[in-house]
């Protein structure tokens, strides 16, 4: 099944248009042809087949004939996590956390970050890829970069942990995560979260996590903890 991604799509909506880049795999690349059914979410959780009525390369336009409301999970998985110093890393990271099953994900920038400028425009394009390849009906949300002192200082809820490589009294993620629960995981850098940052974050309500007995990189250590939240809302 090959899945389209048209965010402004609705409820209400009957007849549309493709951008120009959908337009043009549709009509030049999987070469579909006026009366072909096209399966297309919103990111929001709407399902829709729409009909091609009109397969311009350029603007491709299609009637919904049906549509379906899918239910959203009962819980949110936020992953605030260092960007790594090489771009492929973190974008596997965000192509795996999607079809994982990730809600909201927060580039945060630490003390021992090596990598301090992101290419958001290149990021949203690698979870809309991993939404549309994993049959999904929400698109992550991909928020702006920020320090993690700011971070620190926005409203939290749930469930929060911080996965750190420092010697310390620290409970497996997998025992103590809640099912059903929002939840927020900080994942830091490559030289791990300063101790300063460790101690501000215990400070604002975070509990200290291990993700098994070994070192992982920063996007090894994002899946586990993204697949360990999965496996306990299965």
């Amino acid at each position: 099944m090959q899945l389209f991604y048209h965010p402004e799509l609705e409820a209400k909506t009957e007849q549309f248009i493709f951008p120009p880049d959908e337009s043009r795999h549709i009509s030049k690349v999987l070469r579909k042809s006026s009366g072909d059914i096209l399966q297309i979410t919103n990111g929001k959780g709407l399902w829709f087949e729409a009909e091609i009525l009109v397969p311009d390369h350029k603007k491709c336009r299609a009637k919904i004939i049906s549509q379906t409301q899918v239910p959203p999970k009962p819980y949110q998985l936020h992953m605030a996590v260092a960007p790594t110093k090489l771009n492929d890393r973190f974008e596997w990271f965000l192509e795996k956390a999607t079809e994982i099953g990730v809600h909201q994900i927060t580039p945060i920038i630490c003390d021992h970050s090596e990598r301090k400028v992101i290419k958001m425009d290149r990021m949203e394009k690698v979870i809309q890829a991993a939404m549309k390849q994993s049959l999904q009906s929400y698109l992550p949300q991909l928020n702006p970069a920020i320090s993690f002192k700011e971070y620190m200082a926005l409203p939290k809820n749930g469930e929060l942990y911080i996965a750190h490589c420092e010697e310390d009294k620290k409970k497996e993620l997998s025992h103590c995560a809640v099912a059903k629960k929002n939840t927020t995981i900080l994942i830091g850098p490559e030289g791990d979260f300063s101790s300063e940052e460790i101690q501000l974050a215990l400070d604002n309500g975070f509990e200290a996590v291990a993700l098994g007995n070994t070192r992982l990189r920063t996007e090894t250590a994002a899946i586990v903890a993204c697949t360990t939240i999965a496996l306990i809302n299965l």
